[in-house]
């Protein structure tokens, strides 16, 4: 069970529409990403890794991908998720809870 940090918590919005990818490693590490479009339209992106025991390894949250689809948001943001996951602890220059992000 993933337990979320800040920055799910300021990410979380039910109504609008989202699309979700989650996949668990062979190591047992969780990857969830999420895209969605703004109230104002602009594709937003989450990117969250979780350690085995649930704790957050990395949380980050993109307020606008600027030219992006949401599948194609998606599709990056897997990639990334995928990366991180696999430097694990190396990459503590972002950590969870990092402020929101444009990119």
């Amino acid at each position: 069970m993933k337990r979320r940090g800040e920055t799910y918590r300021r990410w979380c919005d039910p109504i609008l529409h989202h699309q979700t990818h989650e996949e668990t490693l062979g190591t047992g590490t969780c990857l969830e990403v999420q895209t969605r479009l703004s109230r104002t339209g602009a594709t937003q992106l989450f990117i969250g890794v979780y350690r085995t025991d649930g704790s957050v390894l990395y949380e980050r949250i993109y307020d606008q991908r600027a030219g992006e689809t949401m599948r194609r948001a998606l599709l990056w943001g897997v990639g990334y998720a995928r990366r991180v996951a696999g430097e694990g602890e190396a990459l503590r220059g972002e950590p969870a809870g990092s402020a929101a992000a444009s990119g």
